[in-house]
C-alpha cells in the first residue's frame, strides 16, 4: 500500500516569500522547516510558517499537485492559501503531535 502524501506551503509572513513542497509526514517536515533543519530555500528566506496544506491518498498524487501548483501564478497561490487560511496564520499547531 502506498503512503499518503501532502502538498504544503510555507511562508515567511503574510503575502511574503512562499515555498511549495510535498511530503508523506507533514508534521515532521513542517517542524524541520520551522527549526531551520532543512538547508536551502526555506532556511535562506525564513519560510517557517505553515500556511496551507492538502492531503492526498498517495504521495504520487501529491507530487502531481505540487508540480501543477509550482506552475501557477503567484496570485493563484495566494488565493489558494486564503481560501483555507485568510489571515495566513501558522497552521503547525493544528497538525503537530502533542
Amino acid at each position: 500500500m502506498e503512503k499518503a502524501g501532502f502538498v504544503y506551503i510555507m511562508a515567511n509572513r503574510r503575502n511574503g516569500t512562499i515555498y511549495i513542497g510535498v511530503t508523506s509526514d507533514l508534521a515532521k517536515r513542517a517542524w524541520e522547516h520551522r527549526n531551520g533543519i532543512v538547508p536551502g530555500f526555506t532556511k535562506k528566506y525564513d519560510c517557517h510558517l505553515l500556511v496551507w496544506y492538502e492531503a492526498y491518498d498517495s504521495i504520487e498524487a501529491a507530487r502531481q499537485r505540487e508540480l501543477q501548483m509550482k506552475e501557477w501564478k503567484r496570485a493563484w497561490k495566494a488565493r489558494e492559501i486564503e481560501g483555507l487560511n485568510p489571515d495566513w496564520d501558522d497552521l503547525y499547531e493544528r497538525i503537530a503531535q502533542p
